[in-house]
């Protein structure tokens, strides 16, 4: 059986934006590796007692890797039944942690809300799976 069939030509859009995701994670994970080097902040060590720079970026990276389990999970149900919508979701969502992590880089962590327009994708998808969840069982 080819599964491709069974999935509409549009899922090719969330394949994409799965991958737009991966970069992200790659993308801040190469700045926490840059700030190691440049604070001087060893492994294990996940923050640092003497460089607040280091802690925005280290906690920019680690926020996105505390929320990106969920985001994928809801992502994937959403994307299922409604790929088009659950692509714009999930470029909304993921474009944001760029603008969040820029805004945690000044070192002003209040600035990290400039990314706050990502919870129109990460709730959009939450609500698509609950949506979708109830037309399973038969609510709507």
């Amino acid at each position: 059986m080819n599964v491709l069939a069974k999935l509409p030509s549009s899922y090719g859009y969330v394949i994409l934006i799965y991958l737009y995701s991966w970069i992200m994670l790659g993308y801040l994970a190469a700045k926490v590796i840059g700030a190691r080097k440049k604070y001087k902040v060893k492994y294990p060590a996940m923050y640092s007692d003497k460089e607040q720079m280091f802690n925005c970026i280290q906690r920019a990276h680690q926020n996105t890797l505390e929320v990106y389990p969920q985001w994928l999970v809801f992502q994937t149900i959403a994307a299922l039944v409604y790929p088009l919508i659950a692509s714009a979701l999930g470029a909304i969502w993921v474009t944001s942690r760029f603008f969040y992590a820029w805004g945690y880089y000044t070192g002003e962590p209040e600035k990290r809300m400039n990314g706050s327009f990502g919870y129109i994708g990460y709730f959009g998808v939450i609500l698509m799976s609950i949506y979708i969840s109830l037309q399973l069982l038969g609510v709507f």
